[in-house]
């Protein structure tokens, strides 16, 4: 019996440390992947960015030049084989024949690129997400002790990635657990802890700086019923934004010639972008652009109608590159509706209100509230971009806010971009 009991000990200690060091290296192997992402995405979208600003006729010639390749590398490299987003990931988790494939991180990974540098207006996150959470994958197919840990290592993937690329530990964990698993066990600590602390370890080696330099000095009860509003209007348009990815991709569905999409798609995103050059790649420039300038934007009708048509047409661009075969999600795009939406809203309540609210805090809040509804996932909403302004400050406004943003937007439309998919697949 105590023999037994021994060999049993051993065997879930030998467990227990092939565990930690697997997750060891998904960490690290995920927060590699997300960063080499994330430079290469924002050093060449700045190049190919500035050149239609001295040449508009690359407006043109981007986005088809960007999406003909994808469709090309998917037809001849991947061989035919699709991108579906987080979709994957669940088919994954749900199932326990189903796996990720390996060529799924080199697909995600440069058509991710491809995607937001030609112009794409969407974001490499989802990218990053699912081939991260495809590292996890292949490693709990390595040895058999790995097979029940499915889920676990593929969140720890998903969770590194999502810490490398935000700066946020907790907002990878959050996002796990919120999206991904919506479970926790023993098993998934363990793995996911490791994998977010090795992953936040290398960020802070490579001195990563947070996306946006944001200085937040305070903020006001008085400003309450005011951040109630902006959650009501952010969950609002998350269901738009959700309504017209799922409208574009059910429409371009019905489209038999592949490169019928792509010239469709191509062309809204031209016009849009000629008119708009804020909605090129993920709109992180513009959203930088408008924080040094927040306390500095006068009111005009002018700007307030820019402000209008960029809120507005986001959501339809988004969709038609992912419609017509880019690759990424709704992440990129509720960041950039939120910090844009907050500031119209800020600008409109001092003008005719006379409210004195702070817009740079606004745009934070207003960030935070869409991505909570747009992917039902108000604490990982709340740790992302705290993580991205490395800033606390608006804490307790966050998080009521994101809260009410996302139950605004349940109560329009139950679904997100995310839970549709997985609920036509039941």
């Amino acid at each position: 019996m105590n023999n037994t009991a021994r060999i049993k000990k051993n065997y879930q200690l030998i467990k227990f440390q092939k565990l930690v060091i697997v997750s060891v290296l998904i960490g690290f192997l995920s927060a590699f992947l997300a960063i080499s992402l994330k430079k290469i995405t924002e050093y060449y979208e700045e190049i190919f960015f500035y050149q239609t600003t001295i040449n508009p006729i690359f407006i043109i010639v981007f986005p088809v030049f960007g999406l003909s390749i994808i469709y090309f590398l998917r037809e001849y490299l991947f061989r035919k084989k699709e991108n579906k987003g987080i979709k994957e990931i669940f088919e994954s988790t749900n199932s326990k024949s189903k796996n990720l494939p390996n060529y799924k991180i080199p697909s995600h990974f440069i058509n991710g690129i491809l995607t937001v540098v030609f112009g794409g207006s969407t974001g490499i996150e989802v990218s990053t997400v699912v081939a991260s959470a495809t590292i996890g994958s292949v490693a709990q197919r390595k040895q058999n002790v790995f097979r029940q840990y499915k889920t676990e290592l593929i969140c720890a993937g998903v969770a590194a990635g999502v810490t490398a690329l935000f700066s946020s530990p907790i907002a990878g964990i959050l996002f796990a657990i919120e999206v991904i698993s919506r479970k926790v066990t023993r098993a998934f600590l363990i793995s996911n802890l490791i994998a977010v602390a090795i992953a936040f370890g290398l960020v802070f080696l490579l001195d990563e700086k947070p996306l946006f330099a944001v200085t937040i000095t305070t903020w006001h009860l008085r400003a309450i019923p005011y951040f109630i509003l902006l959650g009501i209007l952010a969950g609002i348009n998350s269901v738009y934004l959700t309504r017209c990815v799922l409208l574009f991709k059910s429409q371009f569905s019905k489209i038999k010639i592949h490169y019928y999409k792509i010239l469709i798609g191509s062309l809204i995103l031209s016009i849009s972008l000629f008119f708009f050059p804020q909605l090129y790649g993920e709109g992180y420039h513009a959203i930088k652009t408008i924080f040094v300038n927040s306390n500095e934007v006068t009111f005009s009708f002018s700007l307030v109608l820019t402000f209008i048509g960029i809120i507005f047409l986001k959501p339809i661009v988004t969709s038609a590159t992912l419609a017509s075969g880019g690759d990424g999600g709704v992440f990129a795009p509720s960041l950039f509706i939120g910090a844009f939406l907050g500031l119209l809203v800020a600008l409109l309540l001092n003008r005719y209100l006379n409210a004195n609210v702070i817009p740079v805090n606004f745009m934070v809040i207003g960030m935070a509230a869409v991505l909570s509804a747009s992917i039902h996932a108000p604490f990982t909403a709340i740790f992302l971009v705290c993580g991205l302004t490395n800033d606390y400050t608006l804490f307790l406004p966050i998080l009521v806010v994101c809260l009410i943003s996302k139950y605004t937007a349940k109560m329009i439309y139950p679904f997100t971009v995310y839970s549709y998919s997985t609920s036509l697949s039941k």
